[in-house]
């Protein structure tokens, strides 16, 4: 297989080809944190899930969908990981926001937007602390 081929080395490449990548492993977080609340959705349906633990659902969606979008983006581009996951954690949270806006015609952060917010900043930063490159140790 040949491997991705990559803009050319300019001044300003390496941020544009790291912002790409952020973009889309949020595009990815929001696809599995969508996915999550649908089998959350069938479980409360079924009997399974009980409506009242809906909320933990969803921060544990949306934990999970920050957490393989941001595996995704760090394996992409290598470096800054944590950086990385924290942007695939924002990318979620204004992907999450803007269809609760689209959906709802109004929304606030106040009624759960918090949790939601740090639900994905942490999904975001777990990949972004674990994907890190171990320094080298110096030999004196």
């Amino acid at each position: 297989m040949k491997k991705k081929e990559r803009r050319p080395e300019e001044l300003g490449s390496q941020w544009l080809n790291a912002m790409c990548d952020v973009l889309k492993g949020g595009v990815l977080a929001g696809v599995t944190t969508i996915s999550a609340l649908l089998v959350c959705s069938v479980l409360v349906s079924a009997g399974i899930l009980p409506v009242g633990a809906m909320y933990g659902a969803v921060l544990a969606a949306c934990a999970l969908g920050a957490l393989v979008g941001g595996t995704f983006a760090v394996r992409q581009v290598g470096s800054r990981s944590l950086l990385v996951g924290l942007g695939v954690g924002a990318v979620l949270f204004l992907l999450l926001l803007t269809a609760g806006l689209i959906v709802y015609k109004e929304t606030s952060v106040a009624n759960g937007g918090a949790g939601i917010l740090c639900a994905c900043l942490c999904g975001g930063a777990i990949p972004g602390l674990l994907g890190r490159k171990s320094k080298k140790k110096r030999r004196r």
